[in-house]
């Protein structure tokens, strides 16, 4: 009678429904919740998508400056490499931290403070242009004050004269003092600094957002979607960095008709800081969108579900069921969250397959920073291009085929249901095919620029060895000429002399970058004994070899950058895959401080530091001191910079067979796991059951179920 009234007023019993009603609606959400999730998670996914935009504008335009930056401030690649790499130095402070904590914090908001912090950072490094004086070119080029005309660039020297300029300038002003006490790249590194503070949160937080929150099968697309964003990013960066370089820096301040350089002169320097300017109000913009975001989405249909695929389950030790995938959010504990920490990293460490591909993918973009960083300005050097050209060329052709690639990735592991062992596979084989294909750079070079004294002789003889000396000849041992001057004219001989006075030239005509050089003694056309030619200002182009080789580099580089591209989504799923889901955001945390504390730190300093051993001609600081570089061995750039980024590449791949042995043995190990824990739990539910039956006879049915808040 007692069981008739229980049942009369609802009461459960497992001939009624063999499904708890609390259990199944806690398995099962509404089509309404499901529709929110998707829009919730759309919302996010713009507004992430935004900030990978900003922050991917900002970067990118940096390295579009390095050639300014160091042509303004005097400064060799390696210092630039210091300065490039402050970036990674900022994350480095605090991005072990703000991936663990930030995981079980207010994730929207972090990466909104992040935003703001890279928009401050950005302004700060355009700071040094409103605080130093105009930009002053090394020239020798002088002019008569009382008339229109210039001065002879070749003084007059008796025996008893020294060669101007070979010991320091004794007429040093208050100006050239001031400049010198203070290092205005000081400001640059700050910012970047905290450029790189600020973008920390961005990627571990708004990743593992976009995971935990998405549906399974679309969280690879949307991941994809997020990464190709951040590789338009760069396109509108490189294009801003080349509108901005056909800018004179001191524009609005300085007459441009009297300037006698042009935007393919190595002293020239682009408007710099206006495009950091620009970059600072766009990364302040995507800040704003973060700050009503809620902290956590509901949860979609399939992660509240008791079944889960096999690359849910693969990969997670003692856990092969979904039970502790989604747990329910708790209070924030520091407290707690701190003394984990350690045990936390022991056991992420503990995975051989992630660290595997953690040692692989640093050599890879030791490979992949030095060779972006410097790539504009090896166009620039090798081919003889502008530096608004070369970051056109970048924004335009490379990088657009970069950001293909990446999603054309997502697509084809999408379509294709690729495994962890499939994506694995699929990355390689792209690495490895894009790496034959950058073998055939080597055979695009182009010869070295021809320049009396530096890399041919006055005669024209190729081979020089080049010494301060060799500067002087004959037929300019009549001028008092300094060896420290850097300007360039270009003899009708086709040979570049290191200035007017080198050249022999002993008057000249017109003014600003339309002078003209007459009675040059030192210029002569072959097979002739015309002498005493003309030369203009700048260097001489480059030969018509290197023109038609240089779009067959550029559609080699396109191809290879879209092949190698094409394994980044999957590879950066693997490294997801491969880790228990609790530790995901902090596991995407350490690969970020890993990659850029030994790949995105060191490898602009050494890469530049390598170039910096490639250069002939230095220029000179105002004060004395050595400056920026003026002209490269173009050959052993080449040899060094290409021989460098395919070296580094090569020995990633020798760490590639040991990782796919151990991810082969974890794959095999995890399904052993899973099946061996599968048909227990299975055994625990029906043992479960009949004692439910068995309780029936003599309780009531709802006093014997086990309370649960989630499906196993």
């Amino acid at each position: 009678m007692k069981k008739m009234d229980n049942t009369a007023a609802g009461s459960w019993t497992p001939d009624d429904n063999p499904t708890p009603p609390t259990v199944k609606n806690s398995c099962h959400p509404n089509l309404k919740t499901s529709c929110s999730s998707i829009v919730s998670t759309v919302r996010f996914l713009a507004s992430l998508s935004f900030a990978y935009f900003a922050k991917a504008l900002s970067g990118s335009y940096m390295k579009s400056t390095i050639t300014q930056l160091e042509r303004r401030f005097d400064i060799p690649s390696y210092l630039i490499g210091i300065i490039d790499g402050s970036f990674e130095v900022g994350n480095l402070l605090v991005i072990a931290f703000v991936s663990y904590f930030g995981a079980k914090l207010h994730r929207p908001k972090i990466i909104a403070i992040g935003c703001v912090l890279m928009s401050f950072g950005t302004f700060l490094i355009a700071m040094p242009h409103f605080l130093i004086g105009r930009y002053k070119i090394e020239t020798s080029v002088r002019w008569s004050v009382n008339s229109t005309n210039n001065l002879s660039p070749c003084p007059a020297s008796s025996p008893e004269s020294t060669r101007a300029g070979d010991s320091p300038s004794l007429l040093n002003s208050r100006g050239c003092e001031r400049e010198s006490s203070v290092s205005m790249w000081i400001y640059v590194l700050l910012g970047n600094i905290l450029r790189g503070i600020g973008e920390t949160p961005v990627q571990p937080l708004g990743i593992s957002y976009i995971d935990d929150y998405a549906q399974t099968e679309n969280a690879a697309l949307y991941i994809g979607c997020v990464q190709t964003i951040s590789i338009i990013g760069p396109v509108f960066g490189y294009l801003l960095g080349s509108l901005c370089a056909k800018i004179y820096v001191d524009i609005g301040y300085v007459d441009l008709e009297t300037l006698t350089i042009t935007p393919g002169d190595a002293r020239w320097v682009g408007a710099w800081w206006l495009g950091y300017l620009i970059a600072g109000t766009i990364t302040l913009m995507s800040a704003v969108p973060f700050w009503f975001l809620p902290k956590s989405l509901p949860m979609p249909v399939d992660k509240h579900d008791s079944s889960c695929t096999p690359e849910q389950t693969r990969f997670i030790k003692d856990s092969p069921t979904m039970e502790h995938k989604f747990r329910p959010e708790e209070p924030a504990n520091l407290h707690q969250m701190a003394k984990e920490f350690v045990p936390t990293l022991k056991s992420l460490l503990g995975n051989p397959v992630y660290v595997t591909f953690l040692c692989v993918t640093i050599i890879q973009f030791n490979s992949l920073i030095g060779m972006v960083t410097y790539k504009p300005k090896y166009i620039e050097q090798h081919y003889g291009q502008s530096a608004s050209k070369a970051n056109f060329l970048m924004g335009m052709i490379n990088i657009p085929a970069v950001a293909l690639g990446m999603f054309s990735g997502g697509v084809v592991m999408k379509k294709y249901k690729l495994g962890i062992m499939g994506a694995a596979k699929f990355a390689f084989g792209t690495s490895l095919l894009g790496f034959l294909l950058s073998l055939f750079f080597f055979a695009m070079g182009c010869e070295n620029s021809k320049v009396a004294g530096v890399t041919v002789s006055y005669t024209g003889v190729e081979g020089l060895s080049y010494q301060e000396q060799s500067l002087f000849s004959e037929c300019n041992s009549g001028c008092l000429c300094s060896r420290r001057d850097w300007d360039p004219v270009c003899g009708e001989n086709g040979i570049t002399y290191v200035s007017p006075c080198l050249a022999g030239c002993s008057s000249s005509t017109g003014s600003g970058k339309y002078t003209v050089f007459a009675n040059c003694s030192c210029v002569a056309l072959p097979d002739t004994q015309q002498v005493n030619l003309t030369a203009s200002l700048g260097q001489c182009p480059r030969s018509d070899s290197c023109d038609k080789v240089f779009p067959y580099f550029l559609a080699l580089s396109v191809l290879s950058s879209f092949i190698i591209s094409l394994g980044g989504t999957p590879g950066f799923m693997l490294l997801v895959r491969c880790i228990r889901p609790e530790l995901k955001c902090f596991a995407l945390g350490i690969y970020s401080l890993a990659t850029r504390t030994f790949a995105g730190i060191p490898a602009p300093i050494y890469f530049g530091a390598i170039i910096d051993t490639t250069c002939l001609k230095w220029g000179n600081k105002m004060c004395g001191g050595r400056g920026a570089c003026r002209i490269y061995n173009t050959s052993a750039y080449r040899t060094l910079y290409l021989g460098l980024t395919l070296g580094l590449r090569t020995a990633s791949f020798f760490l590639c067979y040991p990782g796919f042995a151990l991810l082969k043995r974890h794959i095999k190990m995890e399904e052993k796991n899973a099946l061996t824990n599968g048909s227990a739990e299975l055994e625990s539910l029906r043992k479960e059951e009949n004692s439910s039956k068995h309780c029936e006879q003599f309780i009531p049915a709802s006093d014997c179920i086990p309370d649960r808040e989630t499906c196993l």
